[in-house]
């Protein structure tokens, strides 16, 4: 029964996360941009060395800077992706080098599923190097997940023995 819940808690949470995803690639390049822009900006507003600069450098450094913010933004969430989808796996009887084979699987095929989606909204596009960020935070989030289950297998090892 427990483990039947923590299976919705888990599905729900994915679920939730792949909405936000969704959301964010429906957006157009308009839209998309003030979001990024609007993080750029509170990112870089305490930074003196940023802020003196001339009008126009200082417009270059920050877009240098939103192409990052992009960046860390595609693979923050499908580390999210990556953890969640592994988590899941974790509670079937399933061999470890699958469950992270077919994590990196899932995960990466939402990351290209997305990635066409962006094709079909004014604006934006489909970027393989995207694809491959997203695929490498699924990566980043199995492993998280991996050794997350592995601390937690230790400390209750560790409080039986004693």
């Amino acid at each position: 029964m427990r483990l039947n819940i923590l299976r919705v808690i888990l599905i729900v949470l994915l679920a939730w996360t792949f909405i936000i995803i969704f959301n964010f690639s429906n957006e157009n390049a308009e839209k998309s941009s003030k979001t990024s822009q609007k993080v750029t900006e509170a990112i870089t507003l305490n930074i003196k060395s940023i802020q003196e600069l001339e009008v126009k450098e200082k417009i270059k450094v920050i877009d240098k800077v939103e192409s990052v913010v992009r960046k860390i933004a595609h693979f923050s969430i499908y580390t999210l992706v990556g953890f969640l989808l592994m988590q899941l796996l974790n509670t079937y009887k399933i061999k470890e080098k699958n469950k992270c084979i077919i994590s990196l699987m899932l995960g990466a095929i939402y990351a290209t599923s997305d990635e066409l989606h962006q094709r079909f909204i004014p604006g934006r596009s489909g970027e393989i190097t995207d694809v491959v960020i997203d695929t490498g935070g699924v990566i980043c989030g199995i492993l998280i997940a991996i050794l997350t289950i592995r601390i937690i297998y230790t400390i209750k090892v560790n409080i039986y023995k004693n």
